[in-house]
């Protein structure tokens, strides 16, 4: 299984001059892995691992060596299970300052984990080829404008203020993913750049999440690319009760299911194994 490194350079613009369009991230027409780094101090899964810059590059390296197709670097917590604090966008920067360049060089695709269209921004400028919002570019009125200018694929994730048990949380999200498409079309994002997210845990109680997971084939009706995250969490701890560093065997099984309800990209903390794990799938299915 080999990692997306090559950026198409030559179709390069000055809004853009790195460009990595969402048809040649998917070519190699399996699922790819997005490796998490997060340059936090107060993430739900890992916080503060990573805060050194020199740590942050090193686990980056060891990813893209595991097989990571994308590297998601995020310097703000959006913890889905507990408040996160807010992180002003100099600060949000500062942590970003170091490690952006330095996992840019690595050659593998780098996706810019925030909610702030001058982060992204800032991001993109130092050579991240994607903007991953957390919240379908429904927070930041700026973002969508952006990503249309820069034309970058961009990853487009339900959220929710708080979670409601007595709602029907699959219509919720296709309701917000409608809002953030309605969104994408007036600032002039191209449909083909959008990666739909119905971000397990976010906004969700871990039933909610167990539904998302089940009824994930409902989302391909919007005909585009989807991305699962359940890595590490909390839903896992509901069936299996767990921390989050011992949650992988739940990850992986969510992930596989997932890819079989039709999911094109896997957010995942633990790259070997689900790089592993969606070979020996793919291996069994091909000899099915």
């Amino acid at each position: 299984m080999e990692s997306v490194r090559t950026l198409d350079k030559a179709a390069g613009t000055a809004s853009n001059p790195f460009p990595l369009t969402l048809a040649a991230l998917l070519s190699p027409g399996r699922p790819l892995v997005m490796g998490v780094l997060n340059v936090t101090p107060d993430s739900f899964s890992d916080g503060g691992r990573f805060l050194d810059p020199t740590v942050a590059i090193a686990h980056a390296a060891d990813m893209a060596r595991q097989g990571a197709d994308i590297l998601d670097i995020g310097a703000e917590s959006t913890r889905p299970y507990g408040d996160p604090v807010p992180v002003s966008a100099e600060d949000e920067k500062a942590r970003l300052a170091t490690v952006v360049p330095e996992v840019v060089k690595l050659g593998v695709p780098v996706s810019i984990d925030t909610i702030k269209a001058s982060t992204a921004a800032w991001a993109l400028d130092q050579g991240a080829a994607i903007v991953n919002d957390v919240w379908g570019l429904q927070k930041d009125p700026d973002m969508a404008p952006l990503v249309a200018k820069r034309r970058v694929p961009v990853i487009v994730m339900h959220n929710r203020e708080a979670a409601d048990p007595g709602i029907d949380i699959v219509a919720d999200v296709k309701a917000f993913f409608t809002r953030s498409l309605e969104i994408a079309a007036r600032a002039g994002i191209a449909r083909e750049s959008i990666v739909l997210d119905p971000g397990i845990g976010f906004g969700k109680t871990p039933e909610q999440s167990i539904i998302c997971l089940a009824r994930f084939a409902e989302f391909k009706s919007f005909g585009l690319p989807l991305l699962v995250g359940a890595s590490r969490k909390r839903f896992i701890n509901s069936v299996t009760p767990s921390p989050p560093h011992e949650r992988i065997g739940g990850s992986i099984a969510a992930h596989l299911l997932a890819v079989q309800s039709g999911a094109a990209i896997v957010r995942a903390h633990d790259v070997a194994e689900t790089v592993q794990a969606l070979r020996v799938s793919a291996a069994i299915e091909a000899v099915r």
